[in-house]
This record gives structure tokens, C-alpha cells and sequence, in this order.
């Protein structure tokens, strides 16, 4: 580059509260502003929580500039794509990953067609690009396949102080009122999705109830990107009656995330596809033991600090389950590689990585 950058702006098509694309996102622009460039944050889509950190998407244009460089974040369609393939500075794409389609086709048709959106759109941006960014190698090779330059591989900027706040006291004391009863608390975070894979999780939990553990219980904490895989789950507990016994906690406050943390036994994960897992980190930071299968970008999120499986088997989930809440030595063992793999992931860690790559735009 023969001028200097003044600004790097980001845009993403949905900024959403409580949600680690939009977390990722404000850290990366603390990281930017630490080195004396203007940034904003764009998007067609800003939740009403968020409307006082970023602005509408027609407001980028009056931004653009030859040294202004944007920083897009790829994980669904946007209705503004013809404006990206314009932008005349610097474009930079961090991609999150895109859900394969095929995971919603039976249940929300809309979304499979977003997603067979966001990939072709995707395809478009390879030769526009001027630094790729993934947050896994699962996510690098799926830019690689779709032509892009070699990606660095920066994981989810996550500030883990967050994490220490007080929970939620009269959440944390109806979840400890409920374990007085006996019975370990499974535990799994994300959005009720097709693709996380609840209904494995389910199963497992059920066959886990009938040969060890009667008095068990499980959360799934989370809001639904599918409503009628929802209903659907809700109707696989009956049929398994479990619905006394399987917890579905919706979206939830800051505050009463952490009364799940705090509480639970045991984080179990049967998701197929991730693109990172932020998640699995905040269980492993709160001192939870990890179970989890063995997709996608999940091996790598986690490092050896999790109880990772080849199979999902509900008998062989139960059984590993069994094994890490039943052996206090591989529970402990667990536990010290969680707070160590979140120490490697720390904020510092990744908003190094993350300056490095883009320093080749930047006047050090």
C-alpha cells in the first residue's frame, strides 16, 4: 500500500447481544482503536441492545475511502453484497464458518437457502480478498476451497473477565435447591439448532438416567434458530418421558448463564458443526468437565482439555459421561487442562494473533 490507513470499519449482517460473533466484534474494534485507527461497526440487522454501538449499513457508504479498509464477518447471507464487492479500500473477510444447509432442510427451509446464500456470496469475495481470517483450520481449508488467499487462524477474541461476575442469586439458588435431590447436571449451551445435534444429546441423557443416574438432569440453554426443531425436541422428551427432567432455558441474562455454570456437573456437547465452540470454553473456564463429539472445529476449540468422542452412540456418551463424573482423578485431570486451554485462549493471546494479521495494512 502506498497510503496509510486511517480506519478500519467492520460489518457484520446481524449484531446481536449475547452472542459471540457480536462479542468478537467488539473486541476486534477495542483492538483496532488501541492503535490509533478510527473504527465503527455497521450492520443491516442491529438489536435493539446494540443500537448505541454500531450504525445502519447505509451509513458505511459515506465512510468509504481508499484508505478505509473494511473487515467483513462472514456467517450468513447479506442483502447489501453488491455494496461489499464495491468497497474501493482494503477488504478484509473474518470468517465464522456458514452452517452446512443440509442440516436445515427438514426444518426451516428459509434458513438452508440463507446459508446456500452466504456460501455463494462467499465464493465471490475470494479474489476481492486482502486478508482472510478464520477461526479454526476447519473454517481456513473451507476458504481455501473456495479460492481465497491462505488464512490466519485467529481464534474467537473472548474476554473470559466477563465470566467472573456474580451469577444470578435466585437462578443459582433454584438450580442448588433442585440438586438436593441427588441426581448429576448435564449441561449444554447453544442455539437449538439442527445442526448442535440436541436430540443426540437427549437420547444419551436417557440412557444415562435408565442405567445410572434416575434423578438426572439436563439444561439446554439456548434460543431457538428453528422452531420446529424445538417442538420436535420437546416431543422426543415426551416420548422418552423426560420432560420433567429435561430443562429447556431459552435465551437467558448474562446472570443466569452463570448460575448454569456454576452448577451444573457436567458440559456435553453432540454438535456437528462449529466453527469454533466459544461455549466449550466458558464451561472449561467455569471448572466443568467437557465431554464432546469429535466435529468439525470442536477437537481443536478444546486441545486435550475435553473428553473427545468418534461416536455418538447414546450408550457410548453415557458410559464416557459416567466415566468423568464417576472418577474424581479424570474429573480433576479434565478441570486443570480446561483452565490452562482458556489461559492459552486468554484475550491477551488472541488479540496478538489477531494484530498479526493484519499488521501487513498496518504503520507499525
Amino acid at each position: 500500500m502506498t497510503e496509510r490507513l486511517g480506519a478500519i470499519h467492520q460489518f457484520l449482517p446481524t449484531f446481536a447481544d449475547r452472542d459471540a460473533i457480536g462479542s468478537h466484534v467488539l473486541e476486534t474494534q477495542r483492538l483496532i482503536r488501541s492503535l490509533g485507527l478510527a473504527s465503527e461497526i455497521f450492520s443491516e440487522d442491529i438489536h435493539p441492545e446494540m443500537r448505541s454501538k454500531a450504525h445502519l449499513f447505509g451509513a458505511l457508504a459515506q465512510s468509504a475511502s481508499k484508505t478505509t479498509g473494511l473487515l467483513y464477518h462472514a456467517s450468513t447471507g447479506c442483502r447489501n453484497f453488491d455494496s461489499l464487492l464495491a468497497w474501493e479500500g482494503p477488504f478484509f473477510v473474518d470468517y465464522h464458518n456458514v452452517t452446512d444447509p443440509a442440516f436445515f432442510e427438514r426444518w426451516s427451509p428459509g434458513a438452508s437457502d440463507n446459508m446456500r446464500l452466504a456460501r455463494r456470496q462467499l465464493a465471490q469475495l475470494a479474489s476481492r480478498c486482502d486478508v482472510a481470517i478464520a477461526h479454526s483450520h476447519f473454517s481456513a481449508e473451507d476458504l481455501g476451497d473456495l479460492g481465497f488467499p491462505t488464512a490466519r487462524v485467529v481464534p474467537i477474541l473472548l474476554d473470559f473477565a466477563q465470566f467472573d461476575a456474580p451469577a444470578d442469586r435466585r437462578r443459582l439458588a433454584r438450580l442448588k435447591q433442585a440438586a438436593h435431590s441427588g441426581g448429576a447436571h448435564w449441561l449444554y449451551v447453544g442455539r437449538v439448532a439442527p445442526n448442535k445435534c440436541h436430540h443426540d444429546l437427549i437420547g444419551a441423557f436417557a440412557v444415562y438416567r435408565a442405567a445410572f443416574d434416575p434423578q438426572a438432569r439436563l439444561s439446554l440453554v439456548g434460543g431457538a434458530t428453528s422452531e420446529s426443531y424445538w417442538g420436535a425436541l420437546e416431543s422426543l422428551c415426551r416420548e422418552l418421558e423426560l420432560r420433567a427432567s429435561v430443562e429447556f432455558a431459552d435465551t437467558i441474562s448474562p446472570g443466569d448463564l452463570l448460575a448454569y455454570y456454576r452448577s451444573a456437573d457436567l458440559f456435553v456437547s453432540m454438535s456437528e458443526h462449529e466453527g469454533f465452540g466459544v461455549p466449550l470454553l466458558e464451561a472449561m473456564h467455569a471448572g466443568m468437565p467437557v465431554v464432546a463429539y469429535a466435529a468439525t472445529a470442536v477437537p481443536e476449540t478444546v486441545g486435550d482439555a475435553a473428553l473427545l468422542l468418534d461416536t455418538k452412540d447414546p450408550v457410548a456418551v453415557a458410559v464416557a459421561a459416567r466415566q468423568v463424573l464417576g472418577d474424581p482423578e479424570l474429573r480433576a485431570g479434565l478441570v486443570k487442562a480446561g483452565h490452562a486451554r482458556v489461559e492459552e485462549l486468554s484475550l491477551a493471546n488472541t488479540r496478538r494473533m489477531m494484530l498479526d494479521a493484519l499488521r501487513q495494512f498496518l504503520d507499525a
